[in-house]
């Protein structure tokens, strides 16, 4: 999925732009590239797709697409449901083992679970990519927010309490680069100016909490922390989600902070370590993925 996808106003969903023809001699006119137009013609609106639609939606020639269909079933990555493709099982096996998600998955789900049962309402914990705040994790009550988030859903940074916390602490470059992309409307309260955005981030920059009222969806509000893998390094931002007329953002405040400062020292304590006094000990270090991931660059 492109972030300049046309998104839907349901939180979590993103609908592929049906005009993104391949460009001739680009990369999507590759065997790879078409493969990827594909696979991204699904999304959380269209599941399965038959023959025609999946033509359509990918703007791949018909024939290719009957064949590289054909080959994407063979490896697991689409599946045949009568006469039509849905996405494969074994995406979802490849989706378990990315390590980004994996390590920060593990690191926030005890302290989510706490939350949960803390504030009785909906928990989030995404991440940036690109200019989107990607959900990779989400746990709901009986009474939290079901059909309108999902996990791997995405939404612009902009106009989300998570998405607006990761852009306060990252660099200047992607606030430029949401700026240059532009603001869409989700609902009449989405924050559209520049000039409100960058006081919102100043504040939230100082606060350490950002408060979203009904900008991605009329009746919820959300109220969002930061979450660091390092002493500057925002990981991700984690979120309690509720209906307008029942949150309370002063009765939620305090467990969502003792939550978000646990998963950042979960995720300290992974930190790598490289020393000489490390290699005498012998004591072990992470992997390139969490050297990669605290920016050590080893």
């Amino acid at each position: 999925m492109t972030t300049a996808a046309q998104r839907s106003v349901d939180l979590g969903s993103v609908v592929p732009l049906e005009a993104a023809a391949p460009v001739a001699g680009g990369e999507m006119s590759s065997v790879l590239g078409k493969a990827r137009l594909i696979l991204d013609a699904f999304d959380n609106e269209h599941n399965d797709l038959s023959l025609t639609e999946l033509t359509r939606r990918s703007r791949v020639a018909k024939a290719t697409v009957h064949r590289l269909a054909g080959e994407l079933v063979e490896w697991g990555l689409l599946e045949r449901a009568g006469t039509k493709y849905r996405l494969g099982l074994r995406l979802f096996e490849l989706g378990q083992l990315v390590p980004r998600q994996r390590i920060l998955r593990d690191a926030a789900l005890p302290y989510m679970e706490d939350l949960l049962l803390a504030t009785q309402e909906t928990v989030h914990f995404a991440v940036r990519d690109g200019i989107d705040v990607l959900y990779i994790e989400k746990i709901i009550g009986h009474r939290g927010l079901n059909q309108q988030s999902r996990v791997a859903g995405r939404l612009p940074l902009y106009c989300t309490a998570t998405g607006k916390m990761i852009l306060a602490f990252s660099p200047q470059s992607v606030f430029d680069e949401v700026v240059e992309q532009g603001f869409t409307a989700l609902t009449n309260r989405t924050t559209m100016s520049v000039s409100v955005l960058r006081q919102q981030l100043e504040r939230m920059r100082k606060d350490q909490l950002a408060v979203e009222v009904e900008e991605t969806r009329l009746g919820y509000m959300s109220v969002a922390v930061p979450v660091f893998s390092g002493p500057t390094t925002i990981a991700g931002a984690l979120s309690v989600t509720g209906p307008t007329v029942r949150m309370n953002v002063s009765r939620v405040t305090g467990a969502l902070r003792t939550a978000g400062v646990g998963i950042s020292r979960t995720l300290h304590a992974m930190k790598c370590t490289h020393s000489a006094i490390d290699a005498v000990v012998r004591t072990p270090s992470c992997s390139p993925t969490m050297c990669s991931f605290n920016g050590c660059g080893k």
